[in-house]
């Protein structure tokens, strides 16, 4: 029996349908073994050592201390008793450094005494599979050092920054060799924003027609100088970059616009026409494909990977079968096997004809291309998105589709166009003006029949040299207005633009993507506004201090030197010991070593502060971290110049007047707005980290009790709050009314997510601040009987019917996993191949039927004895809970009574 050894369950049943009887395949469930995870994992031979806390033996060539996972241990068993009956070990792990790390890790663990081969295969295929198993190789340690490069780099990076951030920041903060960069990045960006100046610019617009024709002409020139548009401005100044180019401003404008309504007619003084290409894509590797999945799907680069993973991995194609559906997808090649050529070519002069076929052979221009062979691209181009509708649906349709759509695209004909411009000149009594209109219109759409480029016809009249323009000319004058324009700072990245910045860069590689966007937002130093990324103040102090102190361990250039020295590592031609020892201890290009740096600049970092400005005072405005919140302060602080930062403003909006109006706000929060008439306590008004809030009383002195406090929800400012409006406020939770059928309170009240009204725990949210005052018992009741609405909003597609002799509807669903029926009880998926558009309402109540029928066929009765031996066993563990409690209150009252 030969044992095969793959990653994941779902690979091992698809490659397992490939292999005959003497095969026997399965899963390692990843990295079988790792650096620990944390101190109880390290081993107690080495917990006493400078350098236990890594793991790694920085004084012995930096050997890492590999610990088998405890989530492994099952699975190791599992190996190891199988292992047992092997004549032949197989790996079959994935192709990049990652798979072949987890081949090598699981040979260091089960020590095989039968024979060892190595497989690796860039499609689930059987034919692939074939191939692999008839040209094995060993495991390649090039590419195993390489990983342990990585890794072992990684480790030393984060466990020596981290702790200067504990002591310099905040405890729990951490340091990425790639996340810092990544971070840096998204920091420099909001800097750029609040460094930036507006400029208001003006230009004018015609509207125009002819032979029934629409089209706009717009300002260009004055005089023979270009007129200025966004790119010509300064971003910091707001003024103009140079003197080449005429800045319109709106006195101007208006006056230009009366001249040439009255300066009639204007003629057409050139009509140019030209030829132009639009050339397709290269197809998708992994950083091209987390982009346009992120712009076209909305999808997360995590969300995308986890849905090509699985089309990768395999999946079931009925009657038994099962198959990968797309290739690898951690690539960093654009190349097209010489199979998925054929394959192409042969779809494409098919489905569109022979003159829309255009071989091309992609090649990747980038010198650090190494984690697999080809571009991500469906298995068989012949499985157009229509036939794959069979076997999946939902996200996993919808990625297939768009890698579908980009692989065929990249071998079609060039789209070909026509561009017009036309110019038109007008004399102003000595003053020479110039509008210009672009046209352009599709001769030969190519590759665009499969891919949109947003490219869109802007179709131009046959207009000719010396035609007029003007009241009963050829060409009428419909509108002419003067615009306003501003320029804007420069855009925030979004998860999509961060990672083609980082690919830009050279910093990380195709595995590496993913998991970074999505660390720099789990740790809380960005964070998302709609779908753009936003720099915390945490993220901003941060990078701040490593940016003074430890600059060139995030410096851009510096960390993609990292990535090429990882890649020389891989192609075997630089030791991995040596890299370490120098990034480590210093040599040469990296610098004066990261253990020395740490060392000698430890003592002299001061906690950091974000600079805000200068009040018109004369002080410095700064924000500093608080130990929960961050908060604005004036010179030296103290009362009346501290203020909280609210949760929403980011450091692009906080100017000194806003921050100075923060400080006003809270100072006023001092003052009572009034007086409770039934205690006769203060109330107050505050602008809190989540909006205003309004506060009885003051903090007791000695209890240290916090005084009754009451949000406002959303929409209030400070102004609107009057005495009024607190009491009513303060007033909450409102009690409704009691539930009919429990005799519990039916209550309503503000919260930090909003209004709302709550019975026994059951929460329903309302839509506003004044509901809360204004609902009624039997509102509040319907509210709650309606279900909760949780995570994905259902999309309803159709109604599809009533159900005979009842009232309720069958509505069509738009679920994650593709469509299904409901009657707001059951829910039943709609079989593969079933047309949504033509179910009936008696296949909607016999899917419904057929789905209830499992559902209760799932869980079977327990038998007696087992039953009895749980309940036993239940009744065990709380009377050993119940000793545990009086054991410790018997404590408590006994140190109490001392």
């Amino acid at each position: 029996m030969k044992l095969v050894i793959v990653e994941s369950p779902a690979k091992a049943k698809t490659i397992g349908k490939f292999l005959g009887r003497d095969h026997h395949v399965l899963a390692s469930y990843g990295h079988v073994r790792d650096l620990p995870s944390n101190a109880d994992e390290i081993p107690a031979a080495v917990k006493k050592k400078p350098w236990a806390r890594m793991a790694v033996d920085v004084e012995n060539d930096f050997a890492p201390i590999y610990v088998v996972q405890s989530d492994s241990k099952k699975q190791i068993a599992e190996l190891k008793r199988y292992l047992k009956d092997a004549d032949e070990i197989v790996l079959a792990t994935d192709e990049d450094r990652e798979g072949e790390a987890v081949s090598w890790h699981l040979l260091e663990v089960l020590k095989p005494k039968v024979p060892v081969k190595r497989i690796v295969f860039h499609e689930i295929t059987q034919e692939a599979i074939d191939a692999a198993i008839a040209n094995p190789r060993e495991v390649d340690t090039a590419l195993v050092r390489a990983q342990e490069g990585r890794r072992i780099l990684d480790r030393l990076f984060g466990y020596s920054l981290s702790p200067v951030l504990w002591k310099k920041v905040r405890t729990k903060l951490s340091a990425g060799r790639v996340q810092s960069v990544a971070v840096r990045l998204v920091v420099e960006r909001e800097e750029e924003r609040r460094a930036f100046h507006k400029a208001t610019y003006w230009d004018i617009e015609a509207a125009l027609s002819a032979d029934d024709i629409p089209f706009t002409a717009t300002l260009v020139e004055v005089e023979g100088k270009k007129i200025a548009s966004g790119k010509d401005f300064d971003e910091t100044t707001g003024l103009l970059k140079s003197d080449k180019s005429r800045w319109i401003k709106e006195e101007e404008a208006i006056a230009l616009c009366a001249a040439l309504k009255e300066h009639v007619p204007w003629r057409v003084a050139t009509v140019q026409q030209k030829e132009a290409k639009l050339r397709p894509y290269a197809p998708f590797i992994t950083s091209t494909l987390q982009q346009t999945a992120s712009s076209i799907l909305g999808f997360s680069p995590r969300d995308t990977m986890r849905v090509a993973q699985r089309l990768y991995e395999g999946v079931d194609l009925g009657g038994g079968d099962r198959e990968g559906l797309i290739t690898y997808m951690r690539t960093d090649s654009i190349t097209l096997s010489g199979k998925a050529l054929s394959e192409a070519e042969q779809v494409i002069k098919s489905k569109y004809g022979d003159a829309y076929h255009h071989r091309r052979q992609f090649s990747t221009k980038s010198k650090t291309a190494q984690e697999a062979h080809e571009a991500i691209r469906p298995t068989h181009l012949g499985r157009t998105p229509e036939q794959a509708a069979k076997f999946i649906r939902g996200d996993e349709l919808k990625l297939y589709r768009l890698i579908w759509n980009r692989t065929i695209a990249s071998q079609m004909a060039d789209a070909q166009l026509l561009r017009t411009t036309i110019d038109f000149r007008a004399d102003l009594e000595g003053k020479t003006v110039t509008l210009r209109s672009n046209g352009s219109v599709v001769t030969f759409p190519g590759f665009l029949k499969v891919a949109d480029s947003g490219q869109k016809d802007s179709q131009l009249p046959a207009l000719q040299e010396g035609d007029q323009v003007g009241p009963a000319q050829r060409i009428a004058i419909e509108d002419l207005n003067a615009l306003s324009h501003e320029t804007k700072p420069p855009a925030r990245f979004n998860e999509a633009s961060l990672i083609r910045r980082l690919e830009e860069e050279g910093i990380g590689r195709p595995s590496t993507y993913a998991p970074t966007i999505s660390t720099i937002q789990n740790r809380g130093y960005v964070e998302k506004h709609g779908k753009a990324l936003a720099p915390t103040y945490v993220g901003i102090a941060v990078t701040m201090l490593l940016r003074e102190h430890f600059g060139e361990y995030v410096e851009l250039k510096f960390t993609a030197r990292m990535e090429n020295a990882l890649d020389a590592i891989a192609e075997g031609k630089l030791d991995w010991v040596d890299f370490l020892r120098a990034f480590y201890n210093g040599n040469g290009d990296f610098g004066a070593g990261l253990a020395p740096t740490i060392e000698a600049k430890l003592e002299e970092i001061e906690f950091p502060t974000i600079s805000v400005g200068v009040a018109a005072d004369g002080q410095p405005i700064i924000v500093r971290l608080g130990r929960a919140q961050p908060f604005i302060q004036r010179g030296e602080g103290g009362q009346g110049n501290t203020a909280s930062v609210p949760n929403d403003l980011t450091y692009d909006e906080l100017t000194v007047e806003v921050a100075e109006a923060l400080l006003e706000a809270r100072a006023k929060a001092d003052e009572p707005i009034g007086q409770d008439p039934e205690t006769g306590k203060n109330i107050y008004a505050i602008l809190g980290p989540y909006g205003p809030y309004v506060q009885l009383g003051e903090v007791d002195k000695e209890s240290k009790k916090k005084p009754k406090r009451a949000g406002l929800g959303r929409g209030f400012s400070m102004e609107d709050i009057s005495l009024e409006v607190a009491l009513r406020y303060l007033s909450l939770p409102r009690h409704i009314g009691k539930h009919p059928k429990t005799e519990k309170l039916v209550r309503s009240a503000v919260g930090p997510y909003g209004p709302y009204v709550v019975h026994d725990g059951d929460y329903r949210s309302l839509g506003s601040g004044e509901e809360v005052f204004s609902i009624t018992l039997d509102e509040a009741l319907a509210l709650l009987a309606q279900p909760k609405r949780r995570g994905r909003q259902k999309k309803v597609l159709r109604e599809v019917g009533v159900i005979p002799g009842t009232e309720t509807k069958i509505e069509l669903f738009d679920g994650r996993y593709g469509p299904y029926v409901s009657d707001g009880k059951s829910n039943a998926s709609l079989p593969k191949g079933m047309d949504q558009d033509k179910i009936t309402v008696e296949e909607s109540i016999r899917l419904l039927e057929e789905a209830a029928l499992k559902k209760g066929t799932k869980k079977k009765k327990a038998p007696a004895k087992k039953k009895k031996a749980a309940k036993k066993k239940k009744t065990a563990a709380k009377k050993k809970t119940a000793t545990k409690k009086k054991a410790a209150a018997k404590k408590k009252a006994a140190t109490d009574e001392s």
